[in-house]
C-alpha cells in the first residue's frame, strides 16, 4: 500500500458538484492499494497513518503530537494512479488491485481506521468515481508512506527472479 498524507485546515471531496464528505483540520490520505497487498499492509498502514507524529504539542514544539492525541479528523480517498508504471508517456496500471477486489480491501482498511480510532472522525469519497479533492494544506506538510512489507515482498520477488535466472 501506498499513501500521501497530507497535514490539512480542511477538505472536501465533491463528486457531480455534490460535496460528499468533509473534515476540518486533520489529514487527507490518498490512499493507493496494489496487487500485492495483504491485511498485514492494511494494518501496518492504519497503524502509522494514525500514530504519524506530524502536528505540535501544546507548547507549539514541531512533530509532537498524533490525529488520535489530538482528535482530528482523516480523509480518505482510494487513489489507484498511485500505483502507476510508465510506458514512454502514458501511465500503466497494472500494479494497481482490480476495481472490486480493490474496493472490499479499501473498504476493510476504512473500518480498520474506524476500529482503532473514532469513527466519526473517518470520512471517506466515492470509490471509483471521478472525485474533485480540495484541500487547505497545512505547512505544507505532506508524506509519503509505503508498507514495508509490501516493499520487501516485492525486492524477495526481484531476488527469487534474479536466482532463478542465475540457476536455469
Amino acid at each position: 500500500m501506498k499513501a500521501i498524507v497530507q497535514r490539512v485546515m480542511n477538505a472536501k471531496v465533491t463528486v457531480n458538484g455534490e460535496m460528499i464528505n468533509s473534515i476540518d483540520q486533520g489529514i487527507c490520505v490518498l490512499i493507493g492499494i496494489s496487487n500485492f497487498d495483504t491485511r498485514k499492509d492494511m494494518e501496518h498502514m492504519a497503524r502509522k497513518i494514525l500514530n504519524m507524529k506530524i502536528f505540535d504539542d501544546e507548547s507549539n514544539k514541531r512533530w509532537k503530537k498524533s490525529v488520535i492525541d489530538k482528535q482530528l479528523e482523516i480523509l480518505c480517498v482510494s487513489q489507484f494512479t498511485l500505483y502507476n508504471t510508465w510506458k514512454g508517456n502514458k501511465p500503466d496500471f497494472h500494479n494497481a488491485m482490480p476495481g472490486d477486489k480493490s474496493k472490499e480491501f479499501y473498504e476493510s482498511f476504512l473500518q480498520l481506521l474506524k476500529d482503532s480510532y473514532k469513527p466519526e472522525k473517518i470520512k471517506d469519497g466515492e470509490f471509483g468515481a471521478y472525485m474533485q479533492v480540495s484541500i487547505q494544506n497545512d505547512g505544507p506538510v505532506t508524506f509519503e508512506l509505503e508498507s514495508p512489507s509490501h516493499n520487501n515482498d516485492r525486492k524477495d520477488n526481484k531476488s527469487n527472479v534474479k536466482d532463478n535466472e542465475v540457476t536455469e
